[in-house]
């Protein structure tokens, strides 16, 4: 099967998405939050509402289907009508003994809507979180819509309903959905700003970019690279900087320690057969070549940032 580097990077960040709760609402009202610091997904299932982030000069209207995702860095307010003045919905809901929780005047609900926040492990933000924009507006109309409202129905169906197993289930969809939600974003690669996910996105330097994914520890040549993306020498090094911000063997040398960190980080593996797969011909080559990227040596890295299931 060949390497989906989308995928690879994912598995490297530990992306996990988890269901917060969700709302319904009627009449009018208005609900700030609190900076996330975290990716925030908010999705529409009935209705619609306006959301405002600090910053922005204009609000944006989320309708049925229709999904916000935040990253992380600024507070916003999402309200029926953008002029009322909001109430902190981090009391409401920290409050609140149900996943759902009703605001607004009356019980029939015009809006229903499902969050979550997506936990990224230590990689994440610098592979995934950095490269989004603070605010991402994913329509109903866009062809990843239809499988996001089935997974928005599914997961207002294990939040409501109760049944065994439903916080494993809402967990699964979720990430799903945030999946979704990335393939959305990165549909038009052409009007995305130069970073990693343009790059992961586009379908010239795809083919170089799984090779480096497949076999990150060979010593690439930028012809090698070239040849596989059916382009000349000077025309890849150009497309490839222009949509990934670096040029194609700084990408590669960002992705093996990548790599690397994880390794040190979650696995068992010596750092001379670390530097090996990952490309260097000695351990003090790499221990270098690390030191110069992260500012500690490997063997520092790993007694630091250990994860504590790793043993």
């Amino acid at each position: 099967m060949a390497v989906d580097p989308l995928s690879d990077t994912l598995a490297l960040t530990d992306a996990r998405c988890v269901i917060s709760g969700g709302f319904s609402a009627a009449g009018q009202w208005a609900l700030r939050f609190p900076r996330p610091d975290r990716l925030k997904i908010t999705a529409v299932v009935r209705g619609s509402f306006w959301v405002a982030l600090d910053g922005m000069s204009e609000a944006v209207l989320l309708e049925p289907g229709d999904a916000a995702v935040f990253d992380g860095s600024r507070p916003f307010v999402i309200s029926s009508d953008p002029v009322l003045e909001p109430v902190d919905a981090s009391r409401l809901f920290a409050d609140a003994p149900e996943p759902v929780v009703h605001l607004g005047e009356g019980d029939e609900a015009d809006v229903v809507s499902v969050g979550g926040h997506v936990e990224l492990g230590r990689a994440g933000e610098e592979l995934l979180l950095h490269a989004l924009p603070p605010l991402l507006h994913v329509r109903a109309a866009d062809d990843e819509a239809p499988v996001l409202r089935w997974l928005l129905d599914q997961l207002l169906s294990e939040l409501t309903a109760g049944r065994a197993g439903a916080d494993f289930a809402a967990d699964q969809l979720a990430q799903l959905m945030f999946v979704q939600v990335l393939r959305a974003y990165l549909a038009d690669a052409d009007a995305l700003p130069a970073g990693r996910l343009r790059a992961l996105a586009d379908d010239r330097i795809a083919p170089a970019l799984r090779l480096m994914h497949a076999e990150p520890g060979r010593a690439w040549q930028l012809e090698e690279l070239a040849r596989a993306a059916a382009m000349s020498r000077t025309t890849f090094a150009q497309r490839f900087r222009a949509v990934a911000g670096v040029p194609p063997l700084t990408y590669l040398l960002d992705w093996r320690m990548s790599l690397a960190r994880r390794a040190l980080r979650d696995g068992e593996t010596s750092v001379s057969a670390l530097a090996q797969q990952v490309g260097y011909t000695s351990e003090s080559a790499f221990s270098n070549a690390f030191k110069r990227t992260t500012g500690i040596a490997p063997r520092r890295y790993r007694a630091t940032h250990r994860s504590p299931a790793a043993g």
